[in-house]
Order: C-alpha cells, then structure tokens, then sequence
C-alpha cells in the first residue's frame, strides 16, 4: 500500500513514511491510495471470527508489505487486548461502548495500535523519535498510557490549561519517564497551530526526528475502523438502514467509519454530531466552511473551531459538497441540550452517558425528527462518564461509579508544564530538550 497527500503536492510513501512523518511535506493529510472492499461473504465471516483476527484482516491490507504478517499480528492482539460492548436501549437505538481499554475513552484503540507500530519502525533509528500530541482531553491520555515506557519515543503533549477536566489531566499529567506535559496557556486550536507549526518548520526538524500522534496522523486513524466493524459484528441483521451518529470534534472518528463504508460495512448514513463548534454541519447546511476560535462546553474533547480531518473528509468525497452530503449530516448541541439529554437517557432507560455521547444522541434523535423514514441509530459512546463525574452529578444528581484506575490517577501528583502559546517558546522548548 502506498500512501498520498490530500493536496497532491508530495511523493507518494509507505506507511512507515506515513507514520514516522505525520503530516505531508505540502502540509497535506496522508491517505491511502486506494481502500480494497471486503465482499459481503467476507463480512458476513466477520460475524463469526475473533475480534483480534478481524482487526488483523481489517487492516492487512494497509499495511502491506511495509509490516510483516507476524508483527501485524502482535501489534493488533497486544494494542486490542480490551472489550468492544454493545448496549441496544431499544430496538432502534444502540449504543457502542468505546471506553473499556486502559484510559477509559475510544482513543485508546488508536494511541495503543500506533505506539507499537511506531516501535516497530523506528528500531534501527540512532535518534529518538518525538512524538507532538495536541490534545482537547481524550487523546493525551491515551497517548501517554500507549507510548509509556516504549524505547527511543519521547512523548510532548500539549493541552489547554483549565479546559479538560481533572480526570483527564491526571491520566497524562503524572507519568513521567518518557511522557511530558505542557500546559498551554490558551485553546486547544492554540495546540493544535503550535504542533502543525513545528512540523512545517525546516530549520527544527533539521535539528529534530519529529511525528505525530494526533489523528492527522494516518497509523492513528487505521485502527479506528476496528470499532465500527465491531458495531456490525454485534448489531442484530435488519432490513432498515443503519444510521451512524458519531460525536465529533476532529473528525477522526468518523473518517475511520468512512474509510469502514468503503470496506464494505453496511452504513447509510453518518451524523456529524458536534457541540456549539459545529463548524462541519454549519459547512453541511450551507456549503461554506468557516473555521473559528473554539469555544469552551461540557463537551469539551469536541471544542475544535478547525477540526483536523476535515481535508480528508472532503478528499473521500472529491471535494464535492452534495458528496459529502450524500455520506453526512450534520447536528450541533448545546451545554443546555447536552444536559437535559443526559438526564432523559438516564430517566427513560437507566444508562449513565457522558456528555460527549449525550450529543451523539441528540444527533441520532435530531436525523430521526427530520427523516421518520424506518432506520436503526448507532451511537459512539466515545468516554467513560466517570471521566465528567462533575458534569455527570450537574445532569442526573448523582455520580457515575469511579474505575479504580481512574481513581488511583486522581490521587497522584500533577507534572506539566506551564507554557505561553507562542510559537517561539514552543520552539525553544523543543530545541532545548
């Protein structure tokens, strides 16, 4: 498999230059030359095979020939070593729970798989690898936990000070060895200009090995297919069109559930279920794309004013409006809607969700009021509610259960760094470590 830039402008590489490098050389989102589809007998197998063996056909041939069939297969059986749980509320609405692996949240398929493929290539490298990580909440801690302890990677991530919750910032903030944390005095877009800065500057990356593990990076994205075909694996055969409702900040999540689409996998529709950032549905409506400074929610993972993907999105649908709508449609929320939605959920069937799948609801039920045609709603349950204990309580009056893994994280002692949102002192940073 070769892999080319959204813009076009650069050389085709493989995957291991795709991984190790991050971004294109033109600035450009990497993707995969072409997506083989899976006929249904295929599919169909699915249903009756491992999870593990699924995830190693699923993504084989994206990673050939660049990794061999026996490290594929230790990389996915050691990345996916946690359950996939289907939760159906009704007949027409399931939710898919994302969030039993280590950090609790979905990112953890992603951040495992890359961290071990990463190993494998840089092996024989004589300099160590840094990996820049911008993270709104899930990803820096999924990061961190993936890449802990893994030889020749450093891990910097960075993070908008008081704009995650606490639970988040202590799965990433108090590890230590080769993880560091810095507190960025500004939005998560602020961390995210920071790390695409440094990878467009020459004169640091003459100086340093530099990648990235954030979802413009394409070993991050692949894996994240796993969990859609694990959707189709549990969900009941029906007649009716499957809708897909997918809380969405970057847009990773529901790049990887297109990237699944073009496999095979069974999805009428997918919906761009945001919070007031809702920069994507806002484009869906009106054909214009605005991108803005992020505004704060209780949905704070989605708070991103110029989601990442967004060059792929549009690069699968070739860059034609009535393309993407034809595979999107687009839902944003708001902090009161998030909360009255949780406490419903909770009232009408007893389930305990965190906000960002509380917003996925609301974009499946706000599809259904539009299009009463027959349909099933899956929704991505992306983060385990105890991570939002606070705004939890604020919506239903009482507090999830804390995993104790959470809780032991809670207890230990925050190490970040504080630093401005000024290119030059990122950079010295950097140059300096």
């Amino acid at each position: 498999m070769r892999y080319r830039s959204t813009v076009r402008n650069a050389p085709l590489t493989s995957l291991r230059g795709a991984v190790l490098r991050g971004l294109a050389p033109d600035g450009g989102l990497y993707m995969p030359v072409e997506i083989a589809r899976h006929s249904p007998e295929e599919l169909e197998e699915f249903r009756r095979l491992p999870f593990t063996e699924v995830c190693f056909r699923v993504v084989k041939p994206f990673a050939t020939p660049d990794v061999p069939e026996e490290v594929l297969w230790q990389v996915v059986s050691e990345a996916i070593n946690f359950p996939v749980k289907l939760v159906s509320l009704s007949p027409g609405l399931h939710i898919l729970e994302l969030f039993h692996g280590p950090t609790l949240a979905f990112k953890d398929f992603g951040a495992r798989f890359m961290a071990r493929l990463m190993g494998y290539f840089v092996r024989s490298e004589t300099r160590p690898l840094t990996v820049l990580v911008a993270t709104s909440g899930d990803t820096g801690s999924a990061v961190a936990h993936g890449f802990l302890g893994v030889p020749g990677i450093r891990v910097v991530i960075l993070y908008p000070s008081k704009r995650i919750s606490e639970a988040q910032e202590k799965q990433f903030t108090t590890l230590g060895e080769n993880i560091t944390a810095l507190e960025v005095a500004g939005t998560f877009d602020d961390c995210q200009r920071l790390v695409k800065q440094a990878f467009s500057d020459a004169d640091l990356n003459k100086r340093a090995f530099l990648s990235s593990a954030n979802s413009i990076n394409i070993g991050r994205l692949l894996p994240q297919m796993f969990y859609h075909v694990a959707a189709y694996r549990q969900l009941p055969v029906a007649s009716v069109p499957l809708i897909v409702s997918v809380p969405s900040g970057n847009f990773g999540n529901l790049t990887a559930g297109i990237f699944a689409k073009r496999i095979g996998l069974p999805v009428e529709k997918f919906v761009a279920a945001t919070n007031i950032n809702d920069v994507v549905p806002e484009y869906l409506r009106t054909g214009e794309y605005h991108p803005r400074p992020a505004t704060a929610t209780y949905s704070n993972a989605m708070d991103v004013g110029n989601p990442n993907n967004f060059p792929r999105l549009l690069d699968l649908s070739r860059s034609r409006l009535e393309y993407v709508q034809k595979e999107i449609w687009g839902h944003g929320a708001t902090d009161e809607e998030t909360l009255r939605e949780m406490r419903v959920v909770y009232e009408r069937y007893g389930y305990i969700c965190d906000p960002h799948t509380a917003v996925g609801v609301l974009g499946w039920e706000a599809y259904k009021h539009e299009h009463p045609k027959p349909a099933q709603g899956l929704v991505l349950a992306t983060a385990h509610p105890a991570k939002f204990a606070d705004v939890v309580t604020k919506a239903i009056g009482t507090a999830p259960p804390l995993p104790d893994r959470l809780a032991a994280c809670l207890k230990r002692a925050k190490l970040s760094l504080p630093i401005s949102s000024a290119y030059d002192d990122f950079k010295q940073f950097l140059s300096g470590h």
